[in-house]
């Protein structure tokens, strides 16, 4: 029996489509010998990350270094360090109205404190939301998909969800009015559209966490909480002697995880406030958008220099989350 014959109406499509290219991959071989023939397959991707990644953050680092208001490089003059000394240019920087663009400085302030609430709430959360999931419940699976579900939304839509059921003419308003009481400005006073994003942000994206301690927790070998029953441990010291030193590792990567998504917010809170009222909802990405693209004078090199400012950080939260990942690998305490 023929050998195509053994193989499905599919399979010989594929053979017969990857045939095709036989000669090509020959003639390749030919050329670039076996030990280069890889990278005519690594060639087209390497290209389009090229393109798409690396020369964009190349014309980035050029607007930073540049000042004017023309979008070509070549007629953008240079003028060095100006764009970040105009950035962090402060009288007093307990005073955030003495600093030259105090609405950099007012957006570090709302990213800092959202990323310190960010990562205290979120990982409380996540926490107990994967403790309660991994006992025996009833509905566990369902529970579980019931948590996750948010994280394939796209922020988009949440931030819409969200944004139609905080609006003056909300449904939370509307529940308002009908309990009698008085309709309240979600997202018109600065406090409460702090908070909203806040919680919006915690709910979107906690099941990916929660995913993530769930699978910590399972990892944890079953003899051990045996023989902590037979030892007569407390709940209480089974969770802070047994559990979470087995689940540091876990928790580590979901802390700098949460932090360095806290710090580059920007779609939720795009569609739900815009960054207002006022600034009190402006973080770092949002002033880097509405600077560079958003404002009627778009300002490249003040923009560039903040995402250069902002991808500063982001690396040194990556180095950080590397130093705690190989301490805790090699057993070795943190200095």
């Amino acid at each position: 029996m023929p050998r195509g014959s053994l193989l499905s109406l599919p399979g010989q499509v594929l053979a017969f489509f990857f045939n095709l290219f036989e000669p090509l991959f020959a003639l390749g071989q030919k050329w670039l010998g076996s030990s280069r023939i890889g990278w005519l397959f690594v060639g087209p991707n390497l290209l389009l990350i090229a393109v798409f990644t690396f020369a964009p953050i190349a014309i980035n680092l050029v607007y930073a270094f540049t000042g004017g208001m023309n979008l070509l490089p070549s007629q953008r003059p240079f003028t060095g360090l100006e764009n970040f000394h105009i950035l962090l240019e402060c009288r007093d920087y307990a005073d955030l109205q003495t600093c030259r663009t105090d609405v950099f400085w007012r957006a570090i302030v709302n990213t800092a404190q959202f990323s310190v609430l960010q990562v205290v709430l979120m990982l409380f959360f996540s926490l107990v939301t994967a403790l309660v999931l991994n006992r025996k419940i009833i509905g566990r699976g369902f529970w579980r998909g019931v948590f996750f579900y948010p994280v394939l939304l796209s922020p988009v839509v949440v931030a819409l969800i969200w944004k139609w059921l905080l609006q003056s003419q909300g449904v939370f308003n509307a529940g308002l009015v009908a309990a009698g009481a008085q309709p309240m400005d979600w997202l018109l006073d600065g406090h409460w559209a702090f908070f909203w994003v806040l919680v919006v942000s915690i709910w979107a994206h906690m099941g990916f966490y929660t995913l993530i301690l769930l699978a910590g927790l399972q990892a944890i070998p079953k003899d051990v909480y045996e023989a902590a029953e037979m030892d007569a441990a407390s709940p209480l010291r089974v969770l802070t002697r047994i559990t979470l030193p087995l689940l540091m590792p876990n928790l580590v990567v979901v802390l700098v995880l949460v932090m360095i998504r806290a710090v580059q917010i920007f779609d939720e809170v795009f569609v739900l406030t815009g960054g207002g009222p006022g600034s009190a909802t402006t973080f770092i990405v949002q002033y880097i958008y509405q600077t560079g693209f958003a404002e009627q004078i778009h300002l490249y090199g003040l923009a560039a220099a903040a995402s250069l400012l902002l991808a500063a950080g982001l690396m040194a939260l990556t180095l950080l989350q590397l130093r705690l990942s190989r301490a805790k690998d090699a057993g070795a305490p943190r200095k």
